[in-house]
This record gives structure tokens, sequence and C-alpha cells, in this order.
């Protein structure tokens, strides 16, 4: 039997340092901007929703951001690539926004999720998240959040680690930027929350 893996204090420190380098890695080139500016005018100026998409732990990631954005001020819900195929694609209205993560850019749902949406509606507004901008999503995006060039701190280089850690980060920014872009105060926080720590925190 082989001996148990005792990870050192060193071998921790080394793990953090790497998902760390990968956030200061997230590409500074207005993109985010540019998303927040988009889902700005058709949202809160015009009566869109944010529609937040992902399949695996992609999919969790933007589970967080659609409940995120809707509890600061920005209605979002996120929509099951499968449930969309089997009717839930008729809560998707023509005014709304498409935010779809996918590490590769070429998660097959996720593109299918785009062309069943152009049936329906034509061409919507997409954001993406996404490594590869030289995949299927960053080509129908028109503004695309790329993560940079993520390495997993998977002994294995394939769980999703470091890759769900840098989109997480792009999505509380993209949180953070809406609220400060809407004003979004404490009380309007209060009003979203009604029990537990934090809205009693934002009464108080």
């Amino acid at each position: 039997m082989e001996e148990d893996v005792i990870l050192t204090e060193e071998h921790i420190q080394a793990l953090l340092e790497k998902e760390i380098e990968a956030l200061r890695s997230i590409p500074m080139d207005g993109s985010l901007q540019a998303a927040v500016a988009l889902i700005h005018r058709s949202v809160h100026e015009g009566d869109g929703t944010v529609i937040v998409s992902g399949v695996g732990k992609a999919g969790e990631v933007g589970t967080k951001i659609a409940n995120t954005l809707c509890s600061t001020g920005t209605p979002a819900y996120f929509l099951k690539p499968l449930e969309a195929q089997h009717g839930d694609l008729g809560l998707v209205k023509k005014q709304d926004v498409l935010l779809l993560i996918s590490n590769s850019g070429k998660t097959r749902e996720i593109i299918e999720l785009i062309e069943q949406v152009q049936n329906l509606h034509g061409d919507m507004d997409i954001i993406t998240i996404t490594r590869n901008p030289d995949s299927p999503l960053a080509e129908a995006g028109d503004v695309n959040l790329f993560t940079g060039p993520t390495q997993e701190i998977c002994p294995l280089g394939l769980t999703p680690t470091t890759s769900t850690t840098v989109m997480t980060v792009i999505g509380d920014l993209l949180v953070v930027a809406l609220m400060q872009r809407i004003g979004f105060t404490k009380d309007q926080y209060g009003l979203r929350h009604h029990s537990g720590y934090l809205g009693q925190k934002a009464r108080s």
C-alpha cells in the first residue's frame, strides 16, 4: 500500500500561487466594460433579462453568477441547456442577453443553445466567458470575457479548478461593476433579502 501523500505548507502555497497567477492573467482589454454597457442597455434601459447558461462545473459557476446578479439589482436566471431543448427555450425573449460559459468554448450543448435561440429570435446579444478565443463560442459572442490561458492545478490537468476560480471572479467583477453602474444601494439590497444574516445586516 502506497503511503498517503501529505500536502506540505510549501505545496499548498504553490497551488495558491498558481491560482493567484491565473487571476492576475485575466485580460484587461475593455471587454468587461463592454459587457456592463451591453447588459445595462438591454436590461436596465430596456426590458431584458440576463440569461446565464453553462454545463457541468461551468454551469455551477453560472448559477452563482445569475443568483448574485438577481440579488444585486440585475434580473437574471440560469437556463439549463437540456431543459431549453424541452420547452424552457420559451422563457427567452428577443431583448434578453445571453451570458454563456464554457472553458473550451466548444461545449456541444451551449453551441446548440445558440442555434436554438437564433432559430427562435434571430440574432441576440451574447456575452461569453471562455478560455479559447478560437472557439465557436467566442465567434458567436458580441462580447467575450476571456479567462486567459488557465492551467488547472488538478494533478491530472483535467479537473476544473483554476478555470472555475477565474470564471467565478470574472462573474464577481461583472456583478460589482453593474452594481456601481446602477447605483445599487444597501436599502435596495435589503428589499431583496428578507431573511437571514445578510438581510438583517442590510437593514441595520
